[in-house]
């Protein structure tokens, strides 16, 4: 099943506790909120499930999140990374408790795991025991709802819904098709929290077995 634990690198972080008018006009912010927080890092689905988490713990809002084309091994610059978060905030003090959500999260609890003992093989697949704002719009669910975070390289991400869809009750609420930004593919699955890590479970086996013996059919 799982393999080694791949941690993901916080590159760098800003705040921004007054934010020009004409910046904040172009992102995605709340009325009132004046202060952003801005940051990169070499793992995209592990950040937006760190931001995800950010409106769960503070009072902030998803006012930008993207994903770097080709992956961190391909960045152009040392900081830009895979990823790029800002969220927004009412002020610096809301923003700052809101990347310490997102930064303890990136480093206890969500990682990517090598599926084969080459480490050439990698997946993503994380159980959230309830959603907040970001996800839940993404997904368009309500928010607080169970999900599996699913994603491998297409393939065996393919191969890894079918099975988890298969393994337990659970919807397929978004579908990331191959190739995405980063040459990957998956989907968020929702459904009850122990339906959500059977998927999780059943996507990681499905995986893993496709690294060991790729050309079984």
């Amino acid at each position: 099943m799982a393999g080694k634990q791949l941690n993901t690198k916080i590159l760098a972080v800003r705040i921004i506790p007054n934010a020009d008018p004409m910046l904040l006009k172009n992102l995605n912010v709340r009325p009132g909120d004046k202060s952003l927080g801005i940051f990169t890092t070499d793992c995209d689905d592990v950040s937006y499930t760190a931001v995800d988490e950010a409106t769960k713990k503070a009072d902030v809002h998803v006012a930008y999140a993207k994903s770097m084309y080709a992956g961190s091994g391909n960045a152009s610059t040392a900081l830009a990374g895979e990823f790029i978060g800002i969220l927004s905030g009412p002020d610096p003090e809301e923003v700052r408790s809101g990347l310490q959500a997102a930064f303890s999260l990136i480093e206890n609890d969500a990682h990517f795991y090598e599926a084969n003992e080459e480490g050439t093989v990698v997946y993503f697949a994380h159980c959230i025991s309830r959603t907040g704002t970001y996800l839940s719009g993404q997904a368009g669910v309500p928010e607080g709802t169970p999900m599996a975070y699913l994603i491998a390289p297409p393939l065996e991400a393919s191969v890894g819904l079918d099975a988890a869809l298969k393994a337990a009750d659970v919807k397929l609420s978004l579908y990331y098709g191959p190739p995405t930004e980063t040459n990957f593919a998956g989907g968020l699955l929702t459904g009850s929290q122990a339906s959500c890590q059977a998927a999780c479970d059943a996507f990681a086996d499905a995986v893993c077995r496709i690294a060991e013996d790729p050309l079984a059919y």
